[in-house]
């Protein structure tokens, strides 16, 4: 049995000192070392899965696992607090509906105000991302 151990920013199965040859990823099973940059990772991930339209929180989370091909995961513990959060600042409006297996979900969706934060935050991750992959890339 492999414990999860912590890496920013997201999750990563493992001991903690070594990965296990796995690359599956999961966010919101540990606690991060730095939450703040967990939780904006896991509210940007939300909301560009919103920009496909309305979705319930499991649709939400498959779709993460579909486009990363089971790289991401992202689990209850952190996906309905963060909805919850968005809903609270108005970056995403929800409604009760029935889902194609005919039971009772709430459904997401994006906001206006969702679709702005989501723009600004890509920019400033896309930054982000360019300048570690450039500190990678150096020999």
């Amino acid at each position: 049995m492999t414990t999860p151990g912590v890496f920013l920013p997201l999750t990563v199965y493992g001991n903690g000192d070594t990965l296990q040859r796995s690359h599956k990823l999961s966010m919101g099973e540990t606690p991060s070392r730095n939450p703040d940059l967990l939780r904006g990772t896991v509210e940007l991930l939300i909301l560009k899965a919103l920009t496909h339209g309305r979705q319930h929180g499991f649709g939400i989370a498959r779709w993460l696992e579909d486009v990363t091909s089971d790289v991401l995961r992202l689990e209850e513990g952190s996906l309905y607090p963060a909805l919850h959060r968005m809903e609270r600042r108005g970056w995403v409006e929800s409604e009760w509906g029935i889902s194609d297996n005919n039971r009772q979900v709430k459904y997401y969706r994006l906001t206006r105000r969702g679709r702005e934060y989501l723009q600004r935050e890509t920019s400033g991750w896309t930054e982000f991302a360019t300048a570690v992959f450039k500190v990678l890339q150096t020999t």
